[in-house]
């Protein structure tokens, strides 16, 4: 019996035609053995390890609060993160990165494709109704020691639920170009059964520019052993827009959520560029553990689990969000107010 099904196989040919050797830490000063570009070789941040965070007992742990922000690319002191300097050729195939500055999506989608951080679906892959990645329940398997190029499940998986991409609509083709397809689009399995080769379908990749926020969620809480209001980042996920079959923009969705603890071994080895300091460019964790980006809050943890944007609208939303942020740091002057 003829079965009329795609190739896997050629699909994962496909992934691995755009593979590149990977930089290590990112990009460096050092494009070649014997040439530094610049007065010295920028090796603090490439080799630097992971400041841990500091241990905290429930015990000490008085009070917390719970925050869901939005970092908007469009913002300039977010331009830092927003760099768009990647593109992909016309065909989906070749990825090119900037040699001297990465953005954050860049960083993101290099440990992703080389399985270094656990991704992690916005919503059930089964049911696709509830929208609660941010909990991380729905991680993306991914065969120990294996990754995009070598795991075809896997990068199946990131494209198939619009993870890194999605793939072009349109009818599959048989291999080659001709219908009804012909001995040579035909392989015989070992069962007996033919099995009709397609040509994979294009795939549309995420770039930078496609980035529009970051979602961060986060713990504010009081630590009285150290006498300190510190927070902690739980997890970060890409935004872009959410379009139509026209193409007209309907929305926001979440590509995928990350771990932000594990994100940090990632993050504390790529520079970000520093606007005032060609000198002093310090690593995107630095940026996040410093805070030195604009964002605002859609969420914090309420009785009925919903958005600000649910019971605000416009300047009010802003306010609310404001409002939230004041709380936080009144609370802070009023332990140390006798």
């Amino acid at each position: 019996m003829r079965s009329l099904i795609a190739s896997v196989g050629i699909l994962a040919t496909s992934f691995a035609s755009y593979a590149q050797p990977d930089v290590n830490g990112g990009p460096i000063n050092v494009p070649v053995e014997g040439v530094i570009d610049g007065i010295v070789i920028q090796e603090h941040v490439p080799t630097k390890k992971m400041i841990p965070y500091e241990h905290v007992r429930e015990a000490d742990m008085i009070w917390s609060k719970r925050v869901w922000r939005s970092i908007d690319m469009r913002e300039k002191m977010n331009h830092t993160l927003y760099f768009p300097f990647d593109e992909f050729s016309p065909d989906g195939t070749t990825w090119t990165r900037n040699s001297s500055r990465w953005s954050l999506w860049t960083v993101i989608r290099t440990n992703i494709i080389n399985a270094n951080v656990q991704v992690y679906y916005p919503f059930n892959p089964v049911q696709q109704a509830s929208v609660d990645g941010d909990q991380f329940k729905y991680p993306v398997a991914v065969q120990p020691g294996k990754n995009f190029y070598t795991d075809s499940l896997y990068a199946k998986s990131l494209v198939e639920f619009q993870v890194l991409g999605a793939e072009e609509e349109g009818a599959l083709i048989p291999i080659p170009s001709r219908i009804p397809p012909y001995e040579d689009s035909v392989i015989q399995m070992p069962n007996g059964d033919l099995l009709v080769q397609y040509e994979p379908r294009k795939v549309i990749w995420v770039t930078s520019k496609d980035i529009v926020q970051y979602r961060l969620k986060e713990d504010w809480f009081f630590d009285k052993e150290r006498s300190v209001l510190d927070v902690r980042i739980l997890g970060i996920a890409p935004v872009v827009y959410k379009k139509n079959s026209s193409g007209q923009i309907e929305g926001m969705r979440e590509l995928f959520w990350l771990y932000f603890p594990q994100c940090r071994f990632a993050f504390n080895n790529y520079f970000v560029y520093n606007p005032k300091n060609d000198a002093q460019w310090m690593s995107f964790d630095d940026l996040f553990w410093k805070r030195q980006f604009a964002s605002t809050i859609y969420k914090q943890s309420n009785v009925f689990d919903r958005k600000i944007e649910t019971y605000r609208a416009g300047v009010d939303a802003l306010m609310e969000s404001e409002k939230i942020t004041e709380e936080i740091r009144t609370l802070e002057h009023d332990v140390w107010h006798f």
